[in-house]
């Protein structure tokens, strides 16, 4: 075929199966990142897996950044951010690129510069070893890294480089700039950020990963009782979040089974509003998931330190039972008196070692500028629109598609279906 130039912007699991399905029919496929790893947030997630698979999709993910990182059809722009978008016959697209600290063709992922970082924090580790460079100097502690220079034995460390730009001509753009993570901290019922046993889904696979474990950040102690509260930052109509992100229900389940499977005597608990199906083999599944779990069709009220480093859920459960937990509703009511904050009728408490926020995907900050430079539009909640006349990620903008959670809040293994049809799209669009 000629030779064909397609953009993707965003480096997550959509832009990256764009890529490969692109390079597969021959064209040219230029990814910009604004990060300075690729693989988005999925990248980040652990294995679901029981006694079989649970298609949780995070071994799809790997699969692509390595196909990705070693074709040769894909150039990848990392820490850059698409500044200018012209457009005539094709696009012609000017990049604003951050500095590169760190060579990649020089640099072997040996580590020395993480281990001998002169503070926690100068240095960026990324989740798998197909990123390369696995590191990144923080480029916002750049004043204390200068040892690291000297450090690195193939002197891969430049902390003077400087920013740049670039400017290339493409024949079509895909938009697959994914998504924010609800930021749980909003919700101050659940003291997310104030006591550190309350975490979110993305805290609890960065803790699977560094620890091998789900263990309690206050003690590094192993979970035992542990809490998922579903629907954080979704179908939230105080917050003006009124989707549903779709991906929570299977995520938590996906993640206490797997718990569960690794530690039977583990005690969980699922606080909800109503249960997402997703796939054919559902049904089985939640099944099996209501006879290893408790569930509560009831979102919690609120959430208390107790005097052992503990959680105390307040919550009024669908069967108006008993005080769950009367230490925790002695604990919790002297709580309530001193925040002035009454109880309520038939108020039952219930204590966790471990809470787990399973928070919404929220639309990407970006969309805004990328809509504004593209001549895109979004619809109410933030999310890019597509062409009702044509197909399922073409825009109303001739040459440009849209792929993953940029459209709309959906699962790993949707974001890469869609974005292969993006990618197909885009190639019919060229006339290939």
């Amino acid at each position: 075929m000629a030779e064909k130039n397609v953009l993707i912007i965003g480096g997550g699991a959509a832009g990256l199966a764009a890529a490969r399905t692109l390079s597969k029919s021959g064209a040219n496929a230029h990814i910009v990142e604004k990060s300075d790893f690729l693989g988005g947030h999925a990248i980040g997630y652990t294995c679901k897996a029981a006694d079989t698979c649970l298609q949780c999709g995070a071994c799809s993910v790997e699969m692509l950044l390595r196909d990705v990182t070693a074709d040769p059809n894909i150039q990848v722009h990392r820490s850059a951010i698409v500044s200018k978008v012209e457009q005539k016959k094709g696009f012609t697209i000017t990049l604003d690129k951050g500095p590169m600290f760190i060579d990649p063709e020089k640099c072997n992922n040996c580590g020395v510069c993480y281990e001998k970082a002169p503070a926690e924090g100068c240095v960026l580790r990324g989740y798998s070893q197909h990123n390369k460079p696995l590191y990144a100097i923080n480029k916002d502690r750049i004043d204390e890294c200068g040892p690291l220079a000297d450090a690195c034995p193939e002197g891969a460390i430049n902390l003077n480089a400087k920013a740049t730009s670039e400017t290339f001509s493409v024949d079509a753009v895909i938009v697959a700039s994914g998504f924010k993570a609800f930021d749980a901290g909003i919700k101050s019922t659940y003291g997310y950020g104030k006591f550190p046993n309350v975490i979110s889904g993305l805290d609890m696979e960065r803790i699977k990963r560094e620890k091998g474990a789900l263990l309690r950040p206050s003690d590094n102690t192993a979970a035992q009782k542990i809490a998922f509260i579903q629907c954080v930052g979704s179908r939230d109509e105080k917050l003006g979040n009124l989707w549903c992100s779709r991906v929570c229900c299977p995520y938590a389940l996906r993640s206490a089974k797997s718990l569960k499977y690794k530690d039977p005597e583990a005690d969980i608990t699922v606080f909800y509003m109503d249960i997402q199906s997703f796939g054919k083999e559902f049904p089985v599944f939640y099944e099996s998931c209501r006879e290893d779990f408790r569930f509560v069709r009831m979102i919690p009220v609120d959430v208390f330190p107790t005097k052992d480093d503990k959680l105390s859920i307040r919550f009024f459960d669908d069967e108006g039972s008993a005080v769950a937990d009367e230490g925790a509703a002695a604990e919790a009511a002297e709580a309530d008196e001193a925040a002035e904050t009454p109880g309520g009728p038939a108020a039952v408490y219930d204590t966790f070692d471990l809470l787990v926020l399973s928070v919404g995907i929220t639309p990407n900050p970006d969309n805004a500028g990328l809509a504004e430079l593209l001549g895109l539009d979004l619809d109410s909640d933030g999310f890019f629109t597509l062409s009702e006349e044509l197909n399922a990620t073409a825009t109303a903008k001739a040459g440009v598609f849209v792929a993953g959670t940029a459209q709309q809040p959906k699962t790993i293994d949707a974001s890469i279906a869609q974005a292969d049809q993006a990618a197909n799209e885009a190639l019919k669009y060229l006339g290939e």
